[in-house]
């Protein structure tokens, strides 16, 4: 019983970060469309992690990912992408030409995904240690980058300049393609660095071993 705490806890605790998280943000946003829009993703996620956590529970790597990436969303929400503080202060002190932080969520957008596709992946289908599991999951990302950017050109078709903050392309007519780029970048990379891990988790939330060669060091072996 003991041993079960922790992985009880650390979902509430988690889950009171981000409605903490949620409900700053939401004071005084610069807008609050561009907030609504921002923030959708753990409007509609968090409630659905809640009602599903006792049926469908996850690993505490994923919960700690969800929770570091609603809160980045949240951030982005408030002040818009392209006007984050922290994302001036790091453009200034580097010499960049234009706030990095919207290239930051970008890469969150492939990081975290990329381990919420592959726990879905390897629970519900039988791609678990399989070969495909890696360059299905990255694929997977791609493809949700690419359906985000088709999200933001309907924001843009339908509210013409007030989606400007929305977009946060601070001018760059390439900004579809670099935030596709840092997607797939996060992603490879979060496949790459946390695939051990995430097996450990996976074979500890079943009951079971982690599969051996999981994950992409078999992709490595096999190619």
């Amino acid at each position: 019983m003991p041993e079960r705490a922790p992985r009880r806890i650390l979902p509430v605790a988690l889950v009171v970060i981000v409605v903490a998280g949620l409900a700053v943000s939401a004071w005084h946003p610069h807008d609050v469309t561009t907030w609504f829009l921002e923030t959708v993703w753990v409007l509609i996620g968090l409630p659905l992690a809640v009602l599903y956590r006792r049926r469908f529970p996850l690993t505490n790597l994923l919960y700690c990912l969800l929770a570091a990436h609603a809160l980045v969303l949240a951030v982005g929400g408030h002040y818009t992408y392209a006007q984050v503080p922290l994302g001036d202060w790091v453009r200034d002190g580097l010499g960049l030409d234009r706030n990095p932080y919207d290239r930051f969520g970008h890469l969150m957008q492939g990081f975290v995904p990329a381990v919420l596709v592959r726990e879905l992946l390897s629970r519900t289908s039988p791609l678990r240690g399989s070969r495909w599991l890696a360059p299905l999951t990255v694929c997977a990302c791609l493809a949700f980058s690419a359906v985000f950017e088709m999200f933001e050109w309907a924001a843009a078709v339908i509210g013409g300049h007030a989606a400007d903050d929305f977009l946060a392309t601070q001018g760059d007519v390439w900004d579809t393609q670099w935030d596709m780029f840092c997607a797939l970048i996060g992603a490879t990379v979060s496949v790459l660095v946390l695939s051990r891990l995430h097996d450990r988790q996976l074979g500890a939330l079943s009951g079971a071993e982690a599969p051996r060669g999981g994950g992409i060091s078999r992709v490595a072996a096999n190619s």
